[in-house]
């Protein structure tokens, strides 16, 4: 017999023991998270009285596809739109929690005597959280739909694109000993630049595919084009640099535009739970009971004081952010633990030399302990608020909640030089991001013609199809205008705007000229001009004026370059596609106001089954009901009488808190899979009709035993023959066996009478 392979044994130990532990842990009420951990750590290799593992490798391999797949599904729920919505907030909290882990850091490893290395090292293992143990507690505590949950997700984002950044810093560190600047601000660039790029691309060309091939998508197509996708993206990502985690959160958050987001989600998150389950058990199984024992106090030193300085500087950044008070303490208390990028920058010290080999064991430790900690850390940010609240002054506490509390309203934006100068630029760095991205895949397309076509008609034709290639870019980048009315005012308001004006726009032009030329000199280069006896500083005067003169021709085609606007239009149309299913969209001004949000109604809802009049959602939540979703039908602004039924999707418009506190009333789910209900009281019985029964010759109809008994006659076996679901016309005859459901009691009562006829209908 063929033996299987490892792989087979690992996993049937790896999910049964996961299974047992997490019914357990569910059992006690406890995050499930936890009891994945303590099945790695019992068939882990430090535990002796349990099977273990084998094929380290491809469990290895496999929890890091369970990482891809938690971060992909992150992706689904928080969009980029949303990232920059919270920008700012999370922008500070992450940095100033950054820059105090990493000094906290430094100074916890100075002072325990290690070497200056291993304390810059452990100041970055410090700085950064972990996606996924937040994101699986999050799922554990249905948290997703809270206020600070957002800011949260957000701040996890940031800090995965600074972790980035640091792998840089260290490795320069760890190479040279010193910090290079320079190659600090090329990774940003380089960061920047890859992420405009796939976020551009992936949202103008992925809905197009979806929107093309909808009709033609079931669920299997569905999920295999999605999780390809994911995976696509996390090879890009790699190959620029970056690590899948990010490749996969950023091809979730291009999804998550799509109107077929919810529908990738309900079929990727049965991947996301195995996958990330053996993610979890792969990170119990690193626990080593002896390295606890050798190195305790330093593990206990260092958790202690990331249990304090973590949340706290979290908390800090978040109220120097704005936030209120509670939403601070809710959302800092989540970052108590460090994660998998914790992991890789420890790897990184390892392999170039520069940490000591006890380092890496104590951060597994930290974070397994900590991670054990997230949920309870999580559940106690109310209490402590609480506490805070009780102890405190009011007038530092109002202080503090005064950011938080109220309703905001934004006033319309004074256009004026700087934002005019601002909104330029901004526009030249993401269409010259657009242009390189282009004029990359256009050199591929280069190298290939002029592989097969001699020169110089080769660069020749790669240079013109470079060229038109990036021709609408270009164009929009130089010579596309919005906001003219805006640009005349400035114009005329001064002398001073007018010359700023122009600098801007020739400032464009120029732009174009330099990338034109870029192109042209990469295709007409020495070795083209040489075939044509041409000296080399005259052939670069003759690339200058094709630049310039295919500048011109820009400039001059500007009509024939409008379907540029199709383009951008169909870009934007993706963009906004799932915000625009929804009746209306709410204008930025009121987004602090009001907002829209769809929920199912459950069956076990107390509104399913009433009339709108008859609920309390203006009078409790203060919100209306813009439409309901039934099946493929739309009722949009349905009148006070409207029946809401289980399963409606109803969208709701109101003030975010309002709608927050409401969902539990609407959407009452439970996660419990397999129900429990009571046994049956309902069974199936006979009986023979004997030949002196006074019910021979009766019909059914007439026998009364609906009424009397509760019994219902199902099938009628006459000579060898069943006639089933007879009809009530029908009389019974000698020797008919009567097949009937009834109640347990009912049908004990009807047998008892006359066991050997059917009952004396006259009998009470």
């Amino acid at each position: 017999m063929e033996s299987l392979p490892a792989l087979f044994s690992d996993l049937a130990l790896i999910l049964v023991t996961a299974g047992i532990t997490t019914v357990i842990f569910k059992w006690l009420k406890q995050p499930v998270v936890l009891g994945y951990i303590i099945a790695g750590f019992l068939i882990g290799p430090n535990f002796d009285w349990f099977p273990v593992v084998n094929d380290h490798t491809s469990v290895e391999t496999w929890s890091e596809i369970g990482m891809v797949f938690m971060l992909f599904g992150i992706g689904l729920e928080f969009s980029f739109k949303k990232l920059k919505k919270v920008g700012g907030a999370v922008g500070v909290t992450a940095l100033t929690e950054l820059v105090t882990m990493c000094v906290v850091g430094f100074m916890l490893g100075k002072a325990m005597g290690w070497s200056q290395m291993d304390s810059i090292f452990l100041g970055a293992m410090l700085s950064i959280s972990s996606t996924t143990i937040i994101a699986k507690a999050f799922d554990d505590m249905k948290l997703h739909r809270e206020k600070f949950s957002g800011n949260v997700i957000g701040e996890l984002v940031v800090e995965d694109l600074e972790a980035v950044l640091l792998m840089v810093i260290l490795s320069t560190l760890a190479v040279s000993k010193s910090f290079d600047g320079m190659q600090l601000v090329t990774s940003m660039l380089k960061l920047g630049f890859f992420l405009l790029v796939w976020f551009v691309g992936g949202i103008f060309i992925v809905p197009t595919v979806l929107r093309w091939s909808r009709k033609f998508m079931t669920e299997e197509t569905l999920t295999v084009f999605s999780v390809g996708l994911c995976f696509m993206m996390v090879v890009l990502a790699n190959l620029a640099g970056f690590s899948s985690a990010l490749g996969a959160f950023i091809m979730g958050s291009i999804l998550a535009e799509t109107l077929e987001a919810e529908a990738i989600h309900k079929v990727i998150t049965p991947i996301k739970n195995l996958f990330g389950a053996i993610f979890f058990v792969s990170v119990g199984m690193m626990v080593n009971p002896q390295i606890l024992v050798n190195y305790w106090w330093q593990i206990l030193v260092v958790t202690v004081i990331l249990l304090i300085f973590k949340p706290l500087s979290n908390v800090v950044g978040r109220l120097l952010a704005g936030l209120g008070l509670k939403q601070s303490m809710q959302g800092g208390f989540c970052f108590c633990q460090i994660g998998e990028f914790s992991f890789i920058i420890a790897g990184l010290g390892l392999n170039y030399g520069v940490i000591d080999d006890f380092l890496y064991p104590i951060i597994v430790s930290v974070s397994i302990i900590t991670t054990f900690l997230t949920p309870y850390s999580i559940k106690a940010a109310v209490p402590a608020y609480e506490w805070v609240v009780k102890h405190f002054p009011e007038s530092w506490i109002n202080r503090l909640e005064n950011s938080d509390s109220g309703i905001k309203v934004r006033s319309g934006e004074k256009v004026n030089m700087a934002s005019f100068v601002a909104r330029q630029f901004k526009n030249m760095v993401i269409y010259l991001a657009i242009i390189i991205a282009v004029v990359l895949i256009g050199f591929f397309i280069g190298a290939f013609i002029m592989k097969y076509v001699p020169r110089p008609w080769g660069p020749a034709i790669s240079t013109a199809v470079v060229l038109v290639l990036v021709s609408p870019f270009l164009w929009a980048m130089g010579f596309k205008h919005t906001l003219l009315n805006t640009t005349h005012k400035l114009m005329e308001a001064n002398k001073f705007n007018k010359t700023i004006v122009r600098l801007v726009f020739a400032l464009r032009f120029v732009v174009v000229a330099v990338m034109a030329y870029s192109i042209i000199q990469h295709f007409l280069n020495g070795l083209f001009w040489e075939k044509l006896n041409i000296s080399a500083p005259l052939y670069h005067w003759i690339n200058i004026g094709f630049a310039l003169i295919y500048t011109v021709l820009l400039r001059v085609l500007s009509p024939a370059m409008k379907f540029y606007k199709h383009i951008e239009e169909r870009f934007m149309d993706n963009l906004n596609k799932r915000q625009s299913t929804q009746v209306f969209t709410i204008p930025e001004i009121l987004q602090e106001n009001c907002h829209l949000q769809k929920m199912t109604l459950s069956p076990d809802s107390p509104y399913a089954g009433q009339l709108i009049k008859e609920t309390d959602f203006r009078d409790n939540y203060n919100v209306s009901v813009v439409s309901v979703e039934r099946g493929k039908q739309m009722f949009e602004l349905p009148k006070s009488d409207f029946q809401l039924f289980p399963f409606d999707k109803i969208t709701f418009v109101g003030h975010e808190d309002h709608l927050r506190l409401m969902l539990p009333r609407v959407e009452l789910f439970d996660d419990q899979l397999i129900q429990e209900h009571e046994e049956s009281e309902v069974d199936l019985y006979k009986v023979e009709v004997r030949r002196n029964s006074p019910f021979v010759g009766v019909a059914l109809m007439d026998s009364g035993l609906a009424e009397k008994f509760e019994a219902m006659i199902i099938a009628i076996e006459r000579d060898g023959h069943f006639i089933l679901n007879p009809s009530a016309r029908i009389a019974f005859q000698p020797a008919d066996l009567v097949w009937f459901v009834a109640q347990k009691e009912k049908a004990k009562i009807l047998m008892s009478y006359n066991p050997d006829v059917i009952p004396d209908l006259n009998m009470n």
